[in-house]
Parts: C-alpha cells; sequence; structure tokens
C-alpha cells in the first residue's frame, strides 16, 4: 500500500463552531489517484489503545498505528506548502508525543518522586515522609 493524506478544510460548517478544521484522510495511491475512490480511512486526533472504542484506523494498523501515523504526518508536513496546514500537521505530531514524566523535589527529603494528586492540593512529600509527617491521617 502507498499511503498518503488527503487534507479536508471545513470552514464554518454546521457541526462546528466558527474556524476552519482540519480532516485527515489515510489514501492509497496505489487504488487509484482520485480522493474517494482511494479513500482508506480518517486519521483520528488522537491514537491511544485506552479508548472505549478502537478507530477505524487502529483497526486498519493494529500495533503500528502509532508509528504509521506519524510517518503519514511527517510525509505531509514535507509536501504541504499551505502554512496553516502545516500548523494544523504539527499540532498533531505533538499530540503524538508521549508526555514526559513529571518528577518533584519532596520537601522533607529532597528525593525526587513521581507526585500523585491527594484531593484538590498537589503533594510535596514523598510517601516516606507523608508516612512520618501525617501517620494514619492520610
Amino acid at each position: 500500500m502507498n499511503l498518503s493524506l488527503y487534507v479536508c478544510r471545513l470552514d464554518n460548517a454546521k457541526d462546528y463552531s466558527t474556524g476552519q478544521r482540519f480532516r485527515f484522510a489515510v489514501v492509497d495511491m496505489d487504488k487509484s489517484k482520485s480522493y474517494p475512490s482511494n479513500f482508506v480511512c480518517m486519521l483520528p486526533t488522537q491514537i491511544s489503545g485506552k479508548t472505549r472504542t478502537e478507530s477505524i484506523f487502529m483497526q486498519v494498523f493494529g500495533d503500528k498505528s502509532l508509528e504509521q501515523a506519524r510517518a503519514l504526518l511527517a510525509e505531509g508536513l514535507k509536501t504541504e506548502e499551505d502554512p496553516e496546514v502545516k500548523a494544523e500537521i504539527e499540532k498533531r505530531l505533538k499530540m503524538l508525543e508521549p508526555n514526559p514524566v513529571i518528577q518533584i523535589k519532596c520537601s522533607g527529603c529532597g528525593k525526587l518522586f513521581q507526585p500523585r494528586r491527594v484531593r484538590k492540593h498537589q503533594q510535596n512529600f514523598c510517601e516516606i515522609c507523608m508516612k512520618k509527617k501525617f501517620g494514619s491521617r492520610i
């Protein structure tokens, strides 16, 4: 399959608020050169296996869907000339990057740890210091 992206621009559509929206269709250039007949599926904005219902893109490409999406977007970034579409492709590429693990320094012992939310406030103490300071109250 010779896959490529086809960009559809929607201006002030009824199902959206005002502004422009972009939809990226994945097309197979081996089938045909014109759009509707070479359609494979739509490229979703978020690709993750954690969603309840898998998108058609995930069903078609399976485990390699994330790599395939990155490759398609990177190729689209090289070939696209419109600055608005390029900005949208860069935004989607950034959304595919995994979030870095955030670590903070414990206020008690100075050890780095990954914070977790406790009620409304973010804790500044590691598990050991929390047990020392608050005991069974947490």
